[in-house]
């Protein structure tokens, strides 16, 4: 073989060589670097040298921050069964992603078990209103044992939420009824109040208008006296007495009452006498009081003529 194949055989491999030696880590990420099998050190984003063949990267950790979503079923103290999301943020501490590494294969695993012993202890002390008001509380009970546990294998817990609370369908149902009805009745008291200012507004409007149309009578009346009064006085001025003013003021309103109905087209005038008589006896008292009214008002015109001659 002639030796200029050597020497590309040999420049090739040295640059495989010379790649091997170099290698770069990403951002929030770490390196783990081992030695012919034992942990050697740990790299962090850049680029980076081993020596190649001797020093092998075992493995690479994120250090982002991650979520882990569990979800338990648990019986609250009221005896129904409840289904709670439980999302757990965590991430790789810096300075022990070694323990990370080496102490803790499954991370998930190890997070989930913890957390159901968490919320298995905190719900069924619990009713089931309780666990809707106190999940901030079952979330912080949850985060406390994690930190706890897993600080030790160099993970640090962010956050735990618990995101959803999913009773059973029946229960869900019954609730939904519960607050329908109590709905329901507000609505109604509130109809009642609305029905009760009603009635109430209504009757001291009617009362208001009584007030005002008896008010309005007794005025009426008020002024009609007046007026008859100050009648009496004019006819009593020119000669009239009392006795005979009030017959001439009851025939007048006789005769005022009788042409108002008669301008009535469908009005009906039916006069009856005190004691039961017949169509003829009728007729002739009506024709002999309607006569005595006009000659009270002769008499009396005639009067006034011969006073005043």
């Amino acid at each position: 073989m002639p030796p200029f194949v050597f020497a590309i055989i040999y420049s090739f491999l040295g640059f495989l060589l010379l790649l091997s030696v170099f290698f770069t880590v990403k951002q929030q990420t770490a390196a783990i670097l081992e030695r012919f099998g034992r942990f050697h050190s740990i790299r962090h984003s850049g680029l980076q040298i081993k020596i190649p063949l001797i020093d092998q990267i075992s493995g690479r950790l994120s250090l982002k921050i991650q979520q882990l979503d569990v979800i338990i079923e648990t019986k609250t103290l009221d005896d129904v069964f409840v289904r709670l999301k439980v999302s757990v943020q965590y991430k790789v501490i810096r300075e022990k992603v070694y323990e990370a590494y080496y102490k803790l294969d499954y991370p998930h695993d190890q997070i989930t078990s913890y957390v159901f012993d968490v919320v298995r202890a905190e719900v069924p002390k619990m009713k089931l209103d309780d666990v809707f008001v106190k999940k901030d509380d079952i979330a912080i009970a949850v985060k406390a044992e994690l930190n706890d546990a897993m600080s030790d294998y160099g993970y640090d817990i962010i956050k735990t939420l618990v995101t959803d609370i999913d009773p059973d369908a029946q229960v869900k149902s019954a609730m939904n009824r519960i607050n329908a009805s109590e709905r329901e009745k507000i609505a109604a008291q509130y109809e009642g109040d609305a029905q009760r200012i009603l009635i109430v507004e209504k009757a001291k409007a009617e009362a208001e208008s009584k007030r005002l149309q008896g008010q309005g009578i007794a005025d009426q009346r008020r002024e009609i006296a007046r007026g008859l009064e100050e009648s009496v006085e004019v006819l009593n001025k020119v000669g009239i007495n009392s006795q005979e003013a009030s017959a001439l003021i009851v025939v007048t309103q006789h005769y005022d009452t009788l042409q108002s109905l008669g301008e009535g087209t469908n009005s009906n005038l039916i006069l009856l006498p005190n004691t039961p008589q017949t169509g003829s006896n009728m007729l002739n008292d009506m024709v002999a009081s309607f006569t005595a009214s006009n000659q009270i008002g002769e008499a009396i015109k005639q009067g006034n003529k011969n006073k005043k001659a």
